[in-house]
C-alpha cells in the first residue's frame, strides 16, 4: 500500500507531466475556490467541503460541459485554507472554532487531471462525509461498482458523466464502502465518501479524470470520433434502487436490454484497476438468477409472459460475460439457470417450425383504446408485435448459438448440439417466414392468423443481415429497398438517428392508443396524425446500430457514414438527451426534432456506439457478432 506522503507526491509528479502537454496551464492563483484545465473545471463551497461545480473533459482538450452537481450546503460551519504551488491548488477545511495548526478534517489537492481527497479523524471532530449531489436534469451521471451484501458500492467505483467523460475513484482503505442512491422524482443521484472515523484515521481518494473507450484503429487523431471516446460508456447507467444496470440512474432496469449492455462491456477496457464493465453486467445478471425481476419478465405487470427478446437478451449477456470475463467457475456455477433461460425460448416453439413464439397472437384489431393492459413481444412496446416477431427471432438465433458455446465450454457436447441444431433451423426458416414480397424487406412480425405485418422496419431488417440470417444477395436488395423508402419519404435528418417504421403504424396494429397521440397512437384509423411520434416513426439513436452495422458488413461504407458522422455530431452535443421546456425530451423526435420521449437519458440511444469499432475493423471483432455463414 503507498504511503500518504508517496501517494501525494506520485500525483504532483503526474500533474507534472500532464501540464508539459498540454497548451492550456492549470489556472490556480490567489486563494480562489475555483479552479480550471484542459480536464477540470470546478468551484469548492466556502462553508463546506463540497463541490458548488464540477464539469470534465476527459479527453483533456478544454471542453466545458454542463455543472454535474447540485451545491446544497448553506453554512456547513467550516473554515477554508487555500494554497497553490507549480498550478496545483490546496483546499483545506476545519471545523469552525479548531486551532489553526489541527489537522484539516478533508484536504483536497487539486491538479490538471486529478483531486486528491484526503480525511483526518481526530478525538475532537469526525469528519462528515463528502457528498456528490448529481444533477441528473444537468448531466444523466451514473457510478459503476459493485454492490457489497449491505447495499454500499465497493471502492474501486468508476464515475461516467455523458458528453464530458469518467473520473477513476480509488482509496487507500481497501474495505470502503460507498453510499449510493438516486431519486426518479427529483432527478437526482447522491454518492457519499465517508470520512475518517476511529478505526480508519486517514482515509485517501484520488479522482483521476479519463475517457474509456476501445482501442479502435484510426480514431486517435481525429476528433469526428472525439463524442465516441468522450460517450462510450453512456449505455452503462447502474440504478442503486435496484442494483442493475437500466434504462438510467433512476429508470427502471429492462431485461431486454441486458445484451446491450453486455455487447459494450465486452469491448470497453478496465474501469479501473479491480473492477471491469463486465463485472457490472454479470452483478445484473446474478440478480436475475437469484429471482430478481425486471421489466419483460411475466412477474411484471403488462407481460403475461416472458417476452420474446427477454430471455434471448439474457442468454447473449451471460455469454459475454463468461467469453469476455474469462469466467468459467461462474458460468459452472450458473449454468442450469443460464439453460433455464433458453429452454423456455424452446418451449415457446409450439408448433416445431424452429421460431420461438409470444403468446399474444399479435393479429389486427386485439388492441384496446387506451393504456394496454398487456405488452407486445418486444422493446418496441407500442407496436403490436406478437406470435412469430422477427427481431425477438434474430436475438434467438444469436442466443441459441452462445447457448451452444458455454455447453460446450463445460463439455456438455450433446447440450451443445441441441442449440446449435436449433440455431440452424430457425436460421433455415427465417427469411422465407419473414420475408414480404410486396415490400421486398423483412416484415416485423407474422401474427398468428399468418398475416405479415410490415411497415419498413429499419432495425428489424438491419439485425437480420447482421446476425447473418439473409445472404448477401437478398441483403444488398433489402437495404437498397429501405434506403430507396427513407429518400421517399424524406427522412434526411440523421442527427437524429433513425426512425423505427418509415410509414405509419395504423390503429389496428397500434398498441397504445389514447387521445393525445403522445405515443405514437392518434384518432385517425391510418394513425398518420400520431405518425412520427415516439415509437410510430419517431427518430431515434435507439437501435440504429443494426442498420449502420448492415450497411458496414455488406461493405456500404459511404451509405453508413452519411448516417454515422452526423450522428456522433449530435453526440457531441449531447443532443440525445435532456428536455426540453414542455418536460419532453430527446431520446425521440419528430423528424424536424421535436422532442417527444420522456426517460430523458435512455442507454439504448447510446448501442449505437458499437457503430464505431465495427466500421473501423475489416471483420466483426467479437464471436457474438459473427454470422454463422460469412456475407457471400
Amino acid at each position: 500500500m503507498m504511503k500518504r506522503r508517496d501517494f501525494l507526491k506520485s500525483a504532483g509528479a503526474a500533474t507534472a507531466m500532464l501540464f508539459s502537454r498540454h497548451p492550456l496551464a492549470a489556472q490556480a492563483v490567489g486563494n480562489s475556490l475555483s479552479f480550471s484545465s484542459p480536464s477540470i473545471d470546478l468551484e469548492l463551497s466556502p462553508t463546506a467541503p463540497e463541490f458548488f461545480r464540477l464539469n470534465i473533459d476527459g479527453l483533456g482538450k478544454g471542453l466545458r460541459g454542463s455543472n454535474i452537481v447540485r451545491a446544497t450546503t448553506d453554512d456547513g460551519g467550516y473554515n477554508v485554507s487555500v494554497s497553490n504551488s507549480n498550478g496545483v491548488r490546496r483546499v483545506e477545511y476545519r471545523a469552525a472554532g479548531a486551532i489553526a495548526d489541527s489537522p484539516a478534517m478533508w484536504t483536497f489537492v487539486i491538479s490538471d487531471s486529478q483531486i486528491l481527497l484526503t480525511s483526518q479523524w481526530s478525538e475532537e471532530f469526525n469528519p462528515a462525509p463528502i457528498t456528490f449531489h448529481f444533477d441528473l436534469n444537468q448531466v444523466h451521471s451514473t457510478v459503476l461498482g459493485v454492490f457489497s451484501k449491505a447495499g454500499l458500492l465497493a471502492v474501486p467505483v468508476l464515475l461516467h458523466f455523458p458528453g464530458q467523460g469518467s473520473i477513476r475513484l480509488t482509496s487507500n482503505v481497501a474495505d470502503l464502502e460507498l453510499t449510493y442512491t438516486s431519486s426518479l422524482a427529483d432527478q437526482s443521484a447522491a454518492l457519499a465518501l465517508p470520512g475518517a472515523d476511529f478505526v480508519h484515521r486517514q482515509v485517501d481518494y484520488r479522482l483521476e479524470v479519463t475517457s474509456i473507450y476501445p482501442d479502435v484503429p484510426g480514431i486517435s487523431d481525429d476528433s469526428r470520433f472525439d463524442a465516441f471516446r468522450r460517450n462510450w460508456l453512456n449505455a452503462l447507467q447502474l440504478n442503486p434502487s435496484v442494483q442493475a444496470l437500466a434504462n438510467n440512474t433512476a429508470s427502471d432496469t429492462c431485461a431486454f436490454c441486458y445484451y446491450e449492455f453486455s455487447d459494450i462491456a465486452s469491448l470497453t477496457p478496465t474501469l479501473v484497476t479491480g473492477l471491469t464493465a463486465l463485472d457490472v453486467v454479470r452483478q445484473t445478471l446474478d440478480r436475475m438468477l437469484a429471482g430478481g425481476l425486471a421489466d419483460g419478465i411475466p412477474d411484471v405487470p403488462y407481460h403475461p409472459t416472458t417476452t420474446s427478446d427477454t430471455y434471448p437478451s439474457m442468454v447473449i449477456a451471460a455469454a459475454n460475460c463468461v467469453r469476455g470475463g474469462g469466467n468459467d467457475n461462474w458460468l459452472a456455477a450458473n449454468y442450469e439457470g443460464i439453460r433455464g433461460w433458453a429452454e423456455s425460448m424452446l418451449a415457446s416453439d409450439k408448433n416445431g417450425d424452429g421460431l420461438i413464439k409470444y403468446c399474444v397472437s399479435g393479429n389486427s384489431g386485439i388492441w384496446p383504446d387506451g393504456f394496454p393492459k398487456i405488452r407486445p413481444s418486444n422493446w418496441w412496446d407500442t407496436i403490436g408485435f406478437g406470435y412469430e416477431d422477427a427481431y425477438g427471432n434474430a436475438l434467438a438465433y444469436r442466443a441459441y448459438r452462445e447457448m451452444a458455446m458455454m455447453a460446450g465450454m463445460l463439455r456438455k457436447n450433446g447440450e451443445a448440439k441441441r442449440y446449435r441444431d436449433a440455431a440452424d433451423k430457425l436460421r433455415s426458416v427465417y427469411y422465407d417466414r419473414f420475408f414480404d414480397p410486396a415490400t421486398g424487406v423483412l416484415a416485423g412480425w407474422r401474427s398468428a392468423d399468418g398475416q405479415l405485418h410490415d411497415y419498413y422496419f429499419l432495425y428489424v431488417n438491419g439485425i437480420a443481415i447482421h446476425y447473418g440470417l439473409v445472404q448477401k444477395p437478398q441483403a444488398n436488395a433489402i437495404m437498397d429497398k429501405l434506403l430507396a423508402k427513407m429518400k421517399a419519404v424524406g427522412y434526411t435528418n440523421f442527427s437524429l438517428g433513425l426512425p423505427g417504421n418509415l410509414i405509419t403504424v395504423p390503429l389496428k396494429d397500434y398498441v397504445h392508443r389514447t387521445p393525445e397521440a403522445t405515443y405514437g397512437g392518434g384518432v385517425l384509423p391510418d394513425n398518420s396524425d400520431g405518425f412520427q411520434n415516439y415509437e410510430n416513426g419517431g427518430a431515434t439513436g435507439a437501435f440504429a446500430f443494426f442498420t449502420l452495422a448492415a450497411l458496414y458488413d455488406l461493405g456500404r461504407t459511404a451509405d453508413a457514414d452519411k448516417i454515422l458522422f452526423p450522428m456522433l455530431d449530435e453526440y457531441g452535443r449531447c443532443g440525445f438527451e435532456g428536455r426540453n421546456a414542455k418536460g419532453n425530451s430527446n431520446d425521440w423526435r419528430r423528424w424536424d426534432g421535436t422532442p417527444k420521449g420522456y426517460e430523458g437519458f435512455l442507454t439504448d440511444d447510446y448501442y449505437t456506439m458499437l457503430a464505431v469499432p465495427l466500421r473501423q475493423t475489416e471483420t466483426p471483432w467479437l464471436e457474438g457478432f459473427r454470422p454463422s455463414t460469412p456475407l457471400s
